[in-house]
């Protein structure tokens, strides 16, 4: 588990920055990954700014009317469809606003004060886990929008929610050229900060078990899990699902039965595991 604050991160986009890939390359991408993983939430992006009136200039931009955690204005954009614009006054609290780089950690937001006795034993505990998260550079303003929607541009991450099955394909996709090892950390509570906080970051893929309160009040489901990358990695694993597709692995994964003779199954993808079809000699 990484246990260092990160304060290394890419700086906030320009929206006047041509974007590498069309809209109409986005909704290919997004009706493709919800077709090989059987998503039942949209994939979405998002992105940062050094201006509110650069966030405030996207088409057809909403703007919070009340308090929000930024897991109810992912949800928006993931489960409504919607294109949202916030600020750090939009949002509940230092914790919120901090995960995105849209407030600063303080000596307050570093000592975990507000979670001893609510997640954490004592403040040691709280402030051990203020400092295990990772944190972005600071912004001035986040959208998050559908990625098909090509409204943002060339987004700094992109993020869906799939199932662990879903997931794992998915890592096999990105591993299948280029392998490597991922280690991803668990933070516990504020677990954004290990999928979104990652990512933005460290600008690497990140995985994350959603917390209590992205479930509670962003509507993630129990069986869910968040990826949070870099969007042209998407591109990357696409085209590893397809290659292990050609190979007979595809989501959801067909099952083979727990008492039944294994090398038939395997034989599938290692001829050499088949058993001998050669029947016994006789007298």
């Amino acid at each position: 588990m990484d246990t260092s604050t990160s304060s290394k991160s890419p700086a906030p986009t320009d929206t006047s920055a041509t974007a590498a890939t069309s809209a109409t390359d986005w909704a290919a991408i997004s009706a493709e990954l919800e077709r090989l993983l059987k998503l039942r939430a949209m994939p979405f992006c998002m992105k940062r700014f050094d201006s509110v009136d650069e966030m405030a200039a996207i088409p057809r931009i909403r703007r919070p009317k009340s308090i929000h955690t930024t897991d109810q204005i992912v949800a928006q954009a993931a489960r409504l469809g919607w294109t949202v614009g916030i600020t750090g006054d939009d949002l509940v609290g230092a914790q919120c606003r901090t995960v995105v780089g849209l407030g600063a950690p303080d000596a307050e937001w570093r000592s975990g004060k507000s979670m001893v006795g609510v997640w954490y034993a004592t403040p040691e505990d709280a402030h051990a886990h203020q400092r295990a998260m990772h944190i972005p550079a600071r912004a001035a303003a986040l959208a998050v929008s559908p990625l098909s929607s090509g409204r943002l541009g060339t987004p700094d991450i992109a993020l869906f929610y799939a199932t662990p099955g879903a997931m794992i394909y998915f890592i096999n996709g990105l591993q299948w050229t280029g392998y490597k090892r991922f280690d991803w950390s668990v933070v516990g509570e504020s677990a954004c900060a290990d999928s979104w906080g990652r990512a933005l970051a460290t600008a690497e893929p990140s995985l994350s078990i959603p917390c209590f309160a992205e479930r509670r009040y962003g509507g993630v489901l129990d069986d869910e899990m968040l990826m949070a990358l870099p969007p042209a990695l998407l591109v990357k694993a696409i085209e590893g699902m397809h290659a292990l597709a050609k190979n007979g692995f595809r989501y959801p994964f067909a099952q083979y039965g727990i008492q039944q003779d294994v090398r038939d199954g395997m034989a599938v993808s290692y001829p050499e595991r088949a058993q001998s079809k050669t029947p016994p000699a006789t007298k």
